[in-house]
């Protein structure tokens, strides 16, 4: 499972604590691989990147281009790696790394499964070749999204909803779970419903 993460690593410089690890320690207690890259603008490799809020200024643009090419050269890696099943990858991403599985695993086709933590689409606007609206159509994977319904950075009607419905992928292989929750997700119902995506689309750990 290669990660993207929140908003909050922009601000960090230092990736030894790796932030947020409770939302994927199960996974590797459960007995499967996580890769968390250090993207351009987060951690160590901080620069004049500031907010993951987009706009149309070429930067941005320029740093989702190469937070994709971040995320393609892990894979690369991963792929040196024996004892990773290539055939087996899954995105996940949460919040800010949410808002991005709308783009990262259109351009990435060895990607095989998302699973996005409260995700939507962002409010702002980015120039045409970056824009989230171009490439969630794109996207063809099975999808779980994990929204709250009263999340205040991505609204349900007008960011969630239109993210889901967007998404390329077919009906029967897209799940969104709405929780009576903020921008959070309870730990139980979150562990539950991302092993048991996982295991559906990747297959259950021997």
């Amino acid at each position: 499972m290669v990660r993207f993460p929140g908003s909050e690593t922009i601000d960090m410089r230092s990736s030894t604590a790796l932030p947020e690890m409770n939302l994927f320690d199960f996974v590797i207690k459960g007995g499967r691989a996580v890769l968390f890259p250090v993207y351009k603008g987060t951690f160590e490799r901080g620069d004049d990147l500031k907010s993951d809020d987009p706009d149309t200024s070429s930067s941005w643009r320029d740093h989702v281009i190469a937070w994709s090419k971040d995320l393609g050269r892990s894979i690369d890696y991963l792929e040196t790696r024996p004892e990773i099943d290539r055939t087996k990858l899954a995105y996940e991403g949460s919040s800010w790394g949410g808002a991005m599985g709308a783009v990262m695993p259109a351009v990435e086709d060895r990607i095989k499964v998302c699973v996005l933590i409260v995700p939507g689409f962002n409010l702002q606007k980015s120039l045409p070749e970056v824009d989230e609206l171009n490439f969630a159509p794109r996207v063809k994977v099975p999808v779980l999204m994990l929204n709250g319904r009263f999340d205040f950075f991505y609204p349900v009607e007008t960011s969630q909803e239109p993210m889901f419905r967007l998404l390329g992928t077919p009906s029967q292989d897209k799940r969104r779970v709405v929780y009576e929750t903020g921008h959070n997700i309870p730990r139980d119902e979150l562990i539950k419903e991302i092993l048991d995506w996982l295991d559906r689309y990747l297959g259950p750990l021997k």
